[in-house]
């Protein structure tokens, strides 16, 4: 279950950031695909990364599929810790840690971020966007 103060009020752009997460550790590729729009958009990290090259983010549920099997599902686990939320609109922004274990005995990743949820009128998510650096991450 991702870490996140009980201070924050619900929101419906928080509580889909909630539901992604809690999705993503759970390894269900599914059910956090079924979270997102058909015409979301997941930047992961923002601009040009190993991740996206040309840095345009991933369009549509078959590029947002594709990113998660090939970035997410992978490694061994992903644990979400939120240190700070703030909503407005229809938008969240998460500030906190995901700790990534990697396969294959590779050692743990910390990414500080980040994260910024958009939701449209049904609840979705329209747009996951993801402030990192990969100069950043911290190892061990």
């Amino acid at each position: 279950m991702p870490q996140l103060p009980d201070h924050f009020p619900p929101h419906p752009a928080r509580d889909a950031s909630l539901r992604s997460m809690q999705a993503v550790e759970a390894g269900d590729r599914d059910g956090w695909l079924a979270l997102f729009a058909e015409d979301a958009v997941v930047e992961d990290p923002i601009g040009p990364s190993p991740f996206d090259p040309d840095g345009a983010g991933h369009h549509g549920h078959d590029a947002i599929a594709a990113f998660y099997d090939s970035v997410i599902a992978p490694n061994e686990s992903l644990t979400f810790s939120v240190e700070r939320s703030h909503a407005a609109g229809s938008e969240v922004a998460n500030v906190g840690t995901i700790t990534t274990t990697l396969p294959d005995g590779g050692g743990t990743v910390h990414t500080d971020l980040v994260a910024t949820y958009r939701v449209g009128g049904d609840g979705r998510i329209v747009a996951l966007r993801a402030y990192w650096s990969v100069d950043e991450l911290r190892f061990g």
